[in-house]
C-alpha cells in the first residue's frame, strides 16, 4: 500500500494546526497581526543566538491554514502538519501518521532519544552560527554606510548663500530662514549622484543639485546624511528620478539614522523640542515661530521617532512603546516638553498611535517630560499648510 492509500492520511490532514502544536507540546507561539500565522521560538533550535533586547523571538513561523512552517535560523521547514511532526520528532512519514491518528507509539528508545537530542543540538549550533554571521555582516554594512554618509557630509559645502537651494527653500515658503539664521546642519552639493542598488548592482540613476542634512545620534556624533535632490529649473520642486518608467523617491538616507535626528535649530537654554518627520515640515514650524525659544529637529521618519510598538491582542496599533527597542529616538536630557508634529497625509490612526508610542517612550525614559501631538490637518503636512497661507504649494 502506498502512502497515498493509507487510510489515516486524511484523518491526519484534518487535524488543525493548533491541535497538532498542542499534541507536540509546542507552546508559547504568538499570533501574527494578520491572524493567519503563529510565530515564536523554533521547536528545533529554540531561540539560540536570539538577542532578548530585541523582544520575543519570531524566527519560526507556521501557517494556521496549511501547516507550512519555516525557521529562518536553522532552516527547519515543511509544507503541512505531517512534515511538522516528522521534523520535530525525527520519525518517518508512517510514524507521523501514527502519532497524529492517536495510535499508541512505542516508547522512545535510548538510541532514538540520542538521535533527537543530536538533531536539536546541531540545529541550535547552526542557528547560533548563522546569527553570528548575520550580525557580523550587518555590522560591516552599517559601518560602511556610516563611512559613506560622513564622506558625503564632508564633501558638501555650506549652503546659506547657494542660490539654487535658496530658490528651492523660498519657493517652499521657507524664505524666512535667511533672516532667522540658516541651519548649519544643512549643506549642499551641486552635482551629487543618486545611487541605488538594483538587483544587487549599484546604479547611478540621476545626478544633480542636492540638499544634504546631517543626522546626529544621541551623543551628537554624525552617523548619516539625509539627501534631497532638487530641480533647479523648477523652484520648489524636487528632482524627478525614474527607473524603468517608475518614479523613485527624491529623498534618501545614507548611514545609520537609528535614534538620530537632524538638529536644525537648538537655541541655548531650550527646554522644548519641536519635531516633525521631514526637514521642510520642521522648518515650517520654525519659520512660523510656533514655539519661541524652542529647538527644532527633524526626526527623519515616523518609525525613527516612534520606535517599535508593543503588540497588544485585539489592537492593530497599540500606541504603547516596546521599551526593549533601544534604537528608537529619545530626546536629550534638557528636553522637558516634546512636541510631535503629526502629518495628515498618511493613515491618521496609525500615525497617531506611533507618535503616542514615541511620546510614551520619551516620558518613561525622561521622567517629568510632557508630550504633545500637534496635527497639521487632514491630508496635508505642515509645509502644505504654510504654502497654502503663502502661495501656491509645490510638489
Amino acid at each position: 500500500m502506498s502512502f497515498a492509500e493509507d487510510p489515516r492520511l486524511q484523518d491526519a490532514k484534518d487535524k488543525s494546526v493548533e491541535e497538532v502544536l498542542a499534541l507536540l507540546q509546542i507552546y508559547g507561539l504568538r499570533r501574527s497581526p494578520n491572524q493567519r500565522e503563529m510565530c515564536g521560538a523554533c521547536p528545533s533550535c529554540g531561540d539560540a543566538g536570539h538577542n532578548p533586547k530585541k523582544g520575543p523571538s519570531d524566527r519560526f513561523n507556521i501557517n494556521l491554514t496549511t501547516g507550512a512552517h519555516f525557521c529562518r535560523r536553522c532552516d527547519l521547514r515543511g509544507g503541512d502538519v505531517i512534515a511538522l511532526v516528522q521534523n520535530v520528532q525525527g520519525g518517518s512519514f508512517v510514524e507521523a501518521l501514527t502519532f497524529l491518528c492517536g495510535e499508541k507509539l512505542d516508547a522512545e528508545t535510548p538510541e532514538q532519544k540520542a538521535a533527537r537530542e543530536k538533531r536539536q543540538s546541531e540545529a541550535r549550533a547552526k542557528a547560533e552560527e548563522k546569527q553570528k554571521r548575520q550580525a557580523s555582516y550587518e555590522a560591516k554594512r552599517r559601518q560602511q554606510a556610516i563611512k559613506d554618509g560622513r564622506a558625503i557630509w564632508f564633501r558638501a559645502r555650506k549652503a546659506n548663500h547657494v542660490a539654487t537651494l535658496r530658490g528651492y527653500l523660498t519657493a517652499r515658503g521657507l524664505g524666512a530662514l535667511y533672516g532667522k539664521g540658516f541651519p548649519p546642519v544643512v549643506r549642499y552639493l551641486p552635482d551629487h549622484p543618486y545611487v541605488k542598488s538594483i538587483g544587487g548592482v549599484l546604479r547611478t540613476l540621476h545626478r544633480g543639485p542636492c540638499m544634504i542634512a546631517g543626522i546626529h545620534n544621541a551623543d551628537g556624533v554624525g552617523t548619516a546624511v539625509h539627501q534631497t535632490w532638487i530641480d533647479p529649473t523648477q523652484p520648489g520642486k524636487k528632482a524627478r528620478i525614474l527607473h524603468d518608467c517608475t518614479a523613485m523617491p527624491a529623498k534618501m538616507v545614507r548611514g545609520s539614522k537609528k535614534g538620530g535626528a537632524i538638529r536644525l535649530v537648538t537655541p541655548a537654554g531650550a527646554t522644548t523640542l519641536v519635531m516633525g518627520e521631514g526637514i521642510e515640515t520642521t522648518l515650517s514650524a520654525y519659520c512660523a515661530d510656533a514655539v519661541p525659544g524652542a529647538a527644532y529637529w527633524a526626526g527623519v521618519d515616523l518609525g525613527n521617532m516612534a520606535g517599535k510598538m508593543a503588540r497588544i491582542e485585539g489592537k492593530r496599533w497599540s500606541g504603547v512603546p516596546d521599551i526593549a527597542d533601544i534604537d528608537a529616538f529619545v530626546p536629550p536630557a534638557w528636553c522637558r516638553h516634546l512636541i510631535y508634529i503629526m502629518d495628515g497625509d498618511s493613515n491618521p490612526k496609525a500615525t497617531r498611535a506611533k507618535l503616542e508610542a514615541g511620546l510614551a517612550r520619551a516620558a518613561a525614559l525622561r521622567p517629568g517630560l510632557i508630550g504633545t501631538i500637534v496635527p497639521a490637518g487632514d491630508g496635508v503636512d505642515l509645509n502644505d499648510v504654510l504654502m497654502g497661507a503663502g502661495g501656491k504649494a509645490h510638489g
